[in-house]
């Protein structure tokens, strides 16, 4: 059985430091500083004109303080299941107009045309069914302005058996180097406790499949991938 959304929320409320940091706060993850300046650049590269961000996982903020680096203009929309991270995320957008969503993106109603920019990282393998997959991903789609785009960092699996051994054992021998075996050890036992990652491939298909016109990948390593869509203009 996988975690529940509330185990999944109580363990992020008592992890709240570790994500308040721009450069470590994600080290379990591969090259993580690396995918959240390939994905500011891009997204403000395409709007620099943008003035509305969609956070979705947000955590401690990480990803829309970056953002706002480069577009300091950005008004944030945040949501996390938990409500340390959100609190955390609010205290360190500092002269940014912002609104926190406590709350599960599956139930959470998402405006029309809202947003220039989406963002998602490290959130959308809580998923389950497909269902929810194309669901998040449609309403995510409808709740950006015409051209806008949403930005997806996040662990994968892969469709080939041997491909998915292969990229899980170099995973694993980070982690371990990283630390160590029990780190290792650890990481992977909440991967298999939470998460329900879905293979690359299968979401740059379902963002063509909502209706993105375009879709780009910008980085992938082992188990870990940064991709997005644009929506039609």
């Amino acid at each position: 059985m996988k975690a529940t959304v509330d185990q999944i929320r109580r363990r992020f409320d008592a992890d709240v430091e570790r994500f308040s940091n721009l450069d470590t706060g994600q080290a379990s993850t591969i090259d993580a500083p690396l995918v959240m300046e390939l994905i500011a650049q891009s997204a403000a590269a395409l709007h620099p004109e943008a003035r509305a961000l969609l956070d979705i996982g947000c955590g401690a903020g990480n990803y829309s303080i970056k953002m706002r680096q480069l577009l300091p203009e950005l008004d944030v929309t945040l949501i996390d299941l938990s409500r340390p991270m959100l609190d955390r995320a609010c205290q360190r957008l500092t002269g940014a107009r912002v609104t926190a969503i406590q709350g599960d993106i599956r139930e959470i109603p998402l405006p029309e045309g809202r947003f220039d920019i989406a963002v998602a990282t490290a959130a959308l393998h809580h998923l389950r069914a497909e269902e929810e997959w194309r669901a998040v991903f449609a309403k995510v789609h409808r709740s950006l302005v015409p051209g806008g785009s949403f930005w997806i960092a996040d662990l994968i699996r892969h469709s080939t058996p041997v491909v998915e051994s292969l990229m899980w054992t170099r995973y694993g021998e980070y982690l371990s180097g990283l630390r160590d075996e029990a780190y290792r050890d650890h990481v992977f036992a909440y991967v298999e406790q939470e998460d329900s990652p879905r293979p690359l491939l299968f979401q740059l298909d379902l963002l063509r499949e909502v209706g993105f016109q375009a879709v780009e990948v910008l980085h992938k390593n082992s188990v870990f991938a940064a991709f997005g869509g644009i929506r039609r203009g």
